[in-house]
């Protein structure tokens, strides 16, 4: 076979995304946005799966459409297994599974957490450079934050993580106690830009090893920002600027502390960033200037490669397609997925 085409859907949570990638290539990427979830202030499970139903045969059509592409040119189907949400997870497991049995073409579960590390292999017209193994990902989402020591595209073991709330999570839930619309983390990121981040100290959880927690960080925040609004009713709207830079400073404080720590235990210099907090401007200029400090290597994803897009889990079926990695059709989604 001279060209493998690969089709990548992804409908983990409220984004429906297909695409397509040859040979390593990027050929098109489309995402289908779901908008209706801000008036709730958060993702609405139930709205988010029917959303899915109406978006992903408009967004499969567009991504071959886009890539000049024919139905018959597709090698093989990729599709997010998990984690996820389920509801959502079923949408895009069911018409990959129809998909493949249609064509009678092979079917590719990928995890999700690992089609955030290797989107660092897409290939596409303005960066190709790629991390080389083994390498350190610090993958940062609203579901995950974790340290991946990455030895080859399937053997990849997690040496740190959350033992509670996320780092995203962490960014949004204290977004909303400010009083910002949903998604707040990357309202935070704007509104930091203007703000003094050594204006308000906020502590850092004592987390043994290569761990993170971000549950205490926010209590402290809820504690602190009630008590000053007791003593002045304005206080959020003086100091709006002032806190997002300043919590947005303490989170990414400890996420560098730990990345740190593990490049120093592991000797490892070569380090990534994914997931979709890896958009933060914030973040990404503090990692760029340790790296300095550190002397390591820095892998920034692209941002249409950070938040939830197909692109990266048709790069990973790619190399699962080299590798004959296939699912059989009586696979199911799930909505916890270890990588």
């Amino acid at each position: 076979m001279n060209t493998i085409t690969i089709l990548g859907i992804e409908s983990s949570c409220d984004d429906t995304a297909a695409a397509v990638i040859q040979d390593g290539k990027l050929l098109s990427n489309v995402i289908a946005t779901q908008n209706i979830h801000k008036q709730y202030g958060g993702v609405v499970p139930e709205l988010a799966s029917r959303a899915h139903q109406q978006n992903i045969v408009p967004v499969v059509d567009a991504a071959l459409k886009n890539a000049n592409i024919s139905i018959n040119q597709v090698n093989a189907v990729a599709f997010t297994r998990g984690p996820g949400l389920i509801g959502s997870l079923l949408v895009g497991t069911s018409f990959a599974k129809g998909f493949s049995m249609a064509l009678n073409i092979p079917l590719i579960e990928v995890n999700h957490m690992q089609g955030h590390v290797l989107a660092h292999f897409i290939q596409d017209t303005l960066n190709n450079a790629h991390p080389p193994f083994p390498f350190l990902c610090l993958t940062v989402s609203g579901g995950h934050t974790q340290i991946v020591l990455v030895k080859d595209y399937f053997d990849m073991q997690v040496i740190g993580e959350t033992i509670d709330d996320a780092a995203g999570e962490a960014f949004d839930k204290t977004a909303k106690i400010l009083g910002l619309p949903y998604p707040g983390g990357p309202l935070i990121d704007t509104l930091a830009i203007n703000g003094n981040p050594e204006a308000f100290q906020f502590p850092h959880p004592k987390i043994p090893e290569l761990n993170f927690s971000f549950s205490g960080l926010k209590t402290s925040f809820l504690y602190f920002i009630n008590a000053q609004v007791k003593l002045d009713n304005n206080f959020i709207e003086k100091n709006k600027n002032d806190l997002c830079a300043s919590i947005q400073k303490t989170i990414i404080a400890i996420l560098l502390q730990k990345i740190t720590l593990a490049a120093e235990k592991t000797g490892i210099k070569h380090i990534a960033l994914a997931g979709g907090v890896s958009a933060n401007k914030g973040l990404r200029k503090a990692l760029e200037v340790t790296a300095k400090k550190q002397g390591w290597v820095v892998y920034i994803p692209a941002l249409a490669y950070c938040t939830d897009n197909a692109a990266m889990i048709a790069i990973t079926g790619y190399y699962k397609f080299l590798a004959k990695k296939f699912s059989k059709q009586d696979i199911t989604s799930t909505a916890r997925y270890a990588l």
